[in-house]
């Protein structure tokens, strides 16, 4: 019983659990295992994807169990406050792994690939009693356009809240050709 108290108290205060985290806290493979099952079957907890786990019920907690990933794009925009329409969590990360739509706590989840390289400019905004890691406002820019997702009508929005220096100093890390098209529609 004190093991599984210990576990119930260490799936509270975690976003998202792996059963590796379970297997340490119990000390035993196969009782971890069992407790996983018993939990599962109890409501107690629920599974993200395999091997991981949680307690709360948001679909945006696979970025944890995909990392280095962060919410991006559409999601991004939202949490930001720069539309208002409700979107899927998406989901881009640089881990290689298959890309598209997956089901997730009974909700639909968009997975995307971007480069190691690319894989910067998030911080981690809080959604409810969540952290979760979110593209700033530059970074969303930039790969709304790199993965061609801009529309004319998101571009208002974004010119008003774009701080220049900073997406200068993101678009370093980009070619030189792919930064002017970023510069040239912030212009237009």
């Amino acid at each position: 019983m004190k093991r599984l108290d210990r576990i119930k108290d260490y799936a509270k205060r975690t976003p998202a659990f792996d059963t590796k985290s379970i297997v340490r806290l119990a000390g035993d493979r196969d009782y971890a295992y069992l407790l996983l099952n018993r939990l599962l079957k109890a409501g107690q907890i629920r599974r993200i994807t395999r091997g991981y786990y949680t307690v709360h019920g948001d679909p945006s907690l696979l970025v944890y169990c995909l990392k280095p990933a962060y919410l991006g794009l559409q999601d991004a925009m939202s949490f930001h406050n720069l539309w208002e329409q409700e979107t899927i969590p998406i989901i881009l990360t640089a881990r290689r792994i298959r890309p598209g739509t997956r089901k997730v706590l009974g909700a639909n989840v968009s997975v995307r690939r971007i480069s190691s390289r690319h894989f910067f400019g998030y911080d981690y905004l809080r959604q409810g009693e969540l952290l979760l890691p979110v593209s700033d406002i530059e970074k969303t820019f930039i790969d709304m356009i790199y993965f061609r997702e801009l529309r004319r009508d998101m571009l208002k929005a974004f010119r008003d809240r774009i701080d220049p220096e900073k997406l200068a100093g993101y678009l370093k890390r980009y070619d030189r050709r792919f930064a002017a098209n970023v510069l040239r529609f912030l212009k237009t």
